[in-house]
């Protein structure tokens, strides 16, 4: 009896070691098939070369380069010394560099930045610091204001100015850029209060508090936060907007202590009653007459001013 189970123990015993072995031998196979990039290969602790761009080779030999975009293959175009690849960046971001003349029409050229996803986040006209008639190098700047997720990646687009429209002329440099977490200040928003104002009296409005990335223009990130309505949180406290959803600011000046702000024709869409008129007209005036320097404001919808939000 005791030889039996001596065998049973030395044959379970080895079909443990066969078991184990396996896994040991086999668990760094699976590890290397997921490293199909530069990223994946650092992450699993391989060696780094500092090459420029870095290099990183993986247990089984193979070699991934990191992408920095198409930074090389433009150097005699364009050269940027702001941000450089995968640099982290907060709003607002000043892009610094030097492309040739070609690169610029009328001293400019168009700059954006991408999510992750492709989608635009800020778009501005980058501009010439010197004489940009010519096939020289011409240092340029450009400062884009944004808001993104921190950590999340994004793609830095210097896009060539291209006047004709011909695809044969389009150029572009592609700088890949990752977020970090932006300084942020505190702006008020002015909505209408069903329950601080049972009776709804239009034109008096109420202010909740808004945390934006930092940023300059901090007038028109405060309108911009009353055109995107009041949260669920602020409706259940009685805020509500009488804005439609989707307007656009078009243009916003502050001259003098007179703020002027120009919106699309999606203020006026279906627009009817002189209570949600007035409604409207407080909501804006009193988000903008927060700010020291605003005094008064005029609104405007396609730079037309008369008859503007008429019931």
């Amino acid at each position: 009896m005791k030889t039996k189970n001596l065998i049973i123990i030395v044959i379970a015993a080895v079909i443990i070691t066969i078991i184990g072995g396996t896994a040991f031998f086999s668990w760094p196979v699976k590890q290397q098939e997921k490293i199909t990039n530069f990223n994946d290969c650092a992450q699993a602790g391989n060696p780094i070369m500092e090459s420029y761009p870095r290099q990183c080779r993986d247990r089984a030999g193979n070699l991934f380069r990191e992408d920095i975009g198409n930074e090389l293959e433009k150097s005699d175009l364009i050269r940027v010394s702001n941000p450089r690849p995968y640099q982290v960046i907060t709003s607002p971001l000043t892009v610094e560099g030097e492309a040739r003349g070609t690169w610029f029409f009328e001293a400019s050229f168009p700059v954006k930045i991408l999510d992750k996803d492709g989608r635009e986040l800020a778009a501005i006209p980058a501009q010439a610091q010197s004489d940009w008639m010519t096939e020289n190098f011409v240092p340029f700047l450009a400062t884009l204001e944004f808001s993104a997720k921190a950590g999340e990646t994004g793609t830095l687009i210097l896009k060539k100015d291209n006047p004709s429209g011909l695809p044969q002329n389009d150029d572009e440099l592609l700088v890949p850029i990752v977020f970090g977490q932006s300084e942020t200040m505190k702006v008020k928003v002015y909505f209408n209060n069903n329950k601080l104002d049972p009776a709804v009296s239009c034109n008096k409005v109420f202010p909740v508090e808004r945390e934006v990335p930092k940023t300059m223009s901090v007038a028109r990130a405060a309108v911009e936060e009353l055109l995107k309505g009041a949260t669920e949180g602020e409706k259940a406290q009685g805020f509500f907007t009488s804005i439609n959803p989707g307007v656009k600011i078009q243009k916003l000046t502050i001259v003098n202590g007179v703020a002027s702000i120009d919106f699309d024709e999606q203020l006026e869409y279906q627009m009817g009653g002189s209570c949600r008129v007035s409604a409207i007209r407080a909501e804006i005036t009193e988000t903008l007459k927060q700010f020291s320097t605003v005094k008064s404001v005029i609104i405007s919808v396609d730079d037309r001013t008369e008859d503007i939000l008429q019931p």
